[in-house]
């Protein structure tokens, strides 16, 4: 059981340019998006390629203009891995902290491309260094969601043995959000792996509790664990469908929702 793994094709940035489509309303009022570190490689191995950051800019660019406050968590696989790092024999704790130091970088590629879009955005990181970033503080950051301004979430939550799932949820839970959506190259949750199981189906609604027993690679335990302790729904979709997260603020279902409730029969 896992979420559908796809080859990311080439990506053009004709026709992917995100307004707001017509009688779209928000739906929701606060969300965090989880954009992993991978998003944003492209074609390559790793690092980051400017034309993906600009299509993701203007896919947040799409949410934001409904009025919905964004937050982003970004992760730093395509710069380090901490628990890769690990595996080849680093300390688990510096190779954490490596990995950590690789989110702040895509956080201000983020930024940078978001600002180059016009959306007014603030960098908060959980490790402080305060010539680069903001330092978390909880009421700094809803204070700027506020304002209408994007807030890029980095460093996860400062501690290792943790993905940045994990600080995703908790912020999301900390800032009072709606939803957590994890923005990824997948449309959903699927039974399992299509490519080895032509009969997997799309799942586009499960509880939190089937996620875990069914163990679908969704997110880490502990971050669904966190978002059913706090009953924050969770939607996975594709970022790299052009408008997704704006239809996804205003309401409409698309990817897979993981929430309290059982779903339709």
């Amino acid at each position: 059981m896992r979420v559908k793994q796809m080859t990311l094709e080439p990506l053009e940035l004709t026709g992917t340019s995100v307004s707001p489509e017509p009688g779209l309303q928000p739906h929701y009022r606060r969300v965090v998006i989880k954009i992993s570190g991978e998003a944003l490689v492209g074609d390559g191995q790793f690092g980051i390629d400017p034309d993906v950051l600009d299509i993701v800019a203007r896919e947040l660019q799409g949410a934001h203009a409904l009025g919905t406050e964004i937050a982003v968590m970004v992760g730093g696989g395509n710069i380090f891995r901490g628990l890769a790092g690990a595996q080849r024999g680093m300390n688990r704790v510096t190779a954490d902290l490596m990995g950590m130091l690789g989110t702040v970088i895509n956080a201000l590629a983020l930024r940078d491309a978001l600002e180059a879009h016009g959306m007014p955005t603030r960098v908060l990181t959980a490790i402080e260094m305060h010539q680069v970033a903001e330092p978390y503080i909880r009421g700094r950051a809803i204070r700027h969601l506020e304002k209408g301004r994007v807030v890029v979430f980095c460093a996860g939550s400062g501690n290792p043995f943790f993905t940045t799932d994990t600080p995703a949820a908790l912020r999301a839970a900390e800032i009072g959000a709606d939803l957590l959506i994890k923005a990824t190259r997948v449309d959903g949750i699927y039974s399992a792996d299509p490519e080895v199981d032509p009969n997997a189906n799309r799942l586009p609604n499960l509880t939190y509790l089937e996620v875990l027993n069914l163990r679908l690679q969704v997110m880490d335990n502990t971050a669904i664990t966190l978002c059913m302790d706090n009953r924050l729904p969770l939607l996975v979709l594709d970022l790299f469908t052009a408008g997704n997260l704006a239809r996804a603020v205003s309401g409409e279902h698309v990817g897979s929702l993981v929430s309290d409730q059982a779903p339709p029969s």
